[in-house]
């Protein structure tokens, strides 16, 4: 009888101990490249750190704000396992047989902007024709926004006169430089109107579609570790579900992730994250649209930026993300 309660209570004990090994269990560091500065736009991923999301799942992350413009050569070598980028990029990577992989949806709606002064009379994408459009240059989102802006306007390209300006949309425009500019529809929109600004607005999504930013990981880091990846998603997808469910508690985590902003860019910067969050919303937050993967394929292989076979279906996976 004493033997038995001394294994009982050894099992017991044993129980714990394995208990408390699993609790100091060192959590597993992650980097994940934002590809931009600190911002309001990153609200879903300040959230997910700040509520704990990333850490209940194991998971210590740095967030690289390095603006680099290799980031998916990167993953592909890996060199990184995690990045912030947007659709077309994965589709161009694809075609130069870079095995990146996007694992779960953020915005739903790509970014791009072509804006103007209310002034200028830009009243149609017709009225551009002759005009100085300003772009920030001539690669990248912007200028694939641009580009596909054209072709679903019916616009021929050579009938603009297309200047790289650099990222001074609004200086340029309201100093006259140019009568329009590619811009990214939840930064220089808004601060136009903040600044009481009359403008006019075409907005990329209403002309053509193209998958945006979401979160990219790699063939490799699939195959090695899909746990990881699964906890890097589900973390991610919670930050953006209580974004959207509380945006003003979200704002109040981001302000702590940006100390330099201050009350007066902060009314600035909480219309930015209102006007975020009409490109996060989704019926399934994460989820990748196969038909908007085969239209971003289909736009650029018209566009004439890439000219090989690519299935849209190797292009992302919806494995980490719950229906």
């Amino acid at each position: 009888m004493k033997r038995r309660l001394l294994l009982v209570v050894l099992a017991v004990f044993a129980m714990a101990g394995l208990a408390a090994c699993e609790r100091a269990k060192p959590a597993d560091k992650v980097t994940i490249a934002m590809g931009f500065i600190p911002n309001v736009q990153f609200t879903p991923m300040y959230v997910a750190l700040e509520r704990g999301f990333f850490a209940e799942q194991g998971l210590e992350i740095e967030l690289d704000y390095g603006m680099e413009t290799d980031l998916l050569q990167r993953l592909a070598t890996g060199d990184l396992r995690f990045a912030i980028a947007s659709g077309d990029q994965v589709v161009l990577a694809r075609a130069n047989g870079l095995p990146v992989v996007y694992v779960a949806s953020w915005y739903r709606r790509f970014p791009v902007c072509v804006v103007s002064l209310a002034e200028s009379g830009i009243e149609t994408p017709q009225d551009l024709i002759g005009k100085r459009v300003g772009i920030p240059a001539l690669e990248g989102a912007s200028y694939i926004g641009w580009l596909a802006f054209l072709d679903g306007a019916g616009i021929p390209r050579e009938s603009v006169n297309l200047q790289v300006i650099g990222y001074t949309q609004v200086a340029s425009l309201t100093e006259k430089r140019v009568d329009a500019a590619v811009s990214y529809a939840l930064n220089e929109p808004v601060q136009l109107r903040q600044s009481g600004y009359d403008i006019n607005v075409f907005y990329l999504d209403e002309y053509t579609q193209l998958v945006s930013n979401g979160l990219i990981s790699s063939e490799q880091a699939i195959a090695q570790d899909p746990e990881l990846v699964q906890r890097v998603v589900t973390a991610f997808v919670q930050g953006i579900e209580a974004t959207l469910a509380d945006p003003e508690a979200a704002f109040a985590i981001t302000r702590k992730y940006i100390p330099e902003m201050d009350d007066q860019t902060a009314a600035l910067q909480r219309a930015v994250l209102a006007e975020c969050l009409n490109y996060w919303r989704a019926e399934t937050l994460g989820y990748n649209d196969p038909a908007a993967w085969e239209a971003s394929v289909a736009l650029l292989r018209g566009l004439g930026l890439i000219t090989t076979d690519l299935a849209p279906t190797s292009l992302y996976t919806n494995r980490f993300v719950s229906p």
